[in-house]
């Protein structure tokens, strides 16, 4: 699990390898995660965007922008939270992710909040040592 918290507003990471969605022979792996944004400030805030900055085990990199989160752009009031789940695919066993939220508040101030870095990794089998 990975955190950050930015102005109050706390998101929290649980990634997980999918191996039933993967296909390693074709370099094809996929990785869902969990994110929980919880408002503990006391302002209402509205999710508006999003900004993913994905690293596989190569180096490279590819950005994602894009309006809300899985369709939608939830408010949250102080005290609430919203919870999606979403899915990214890599060509490579590892990589990364950070990046954005881009909240606004009632009055209208916008401001990012950060999306912990994360790790993506296929579980390694372990090794027996004799």
């Amino acid at each position: 699990m990975y955190k950050a918290v930015t102005r109050g507003i706390s998101v929290t990471v649980t990634p997980r390898y999918m191996p039933e969605e993967s296909s390693p022979d074709d370099s094809r792996y996929f990785f869902a995660y969990t994110v929980e944004i919880i408002n503990t400030g006391l302002e209402r805030v509205q999710l508006r965007a999003r900004h993913w900055r994905i690293t596989d085990e190569n180096g490279h990199v590819q950005e994602v922008r894009g309006a809300g989160v899985v369709g939608e752009e939830p408010v949250l009031g102080p005290g609430e939270s919203f919870s999606y789940t979403s899915g990214c695919p890599l060509t490579t066993p590892s990589g990364t992710m950070q990046g954005t939220y881009l909240m606004e508040t009632a009055g209208g101030e916008t401001f990012d909040a950060e999306i912990p870095a994360f790790s993506l990794d296929i579980p390694r089998a372990k090794r027996v040592l004799h």
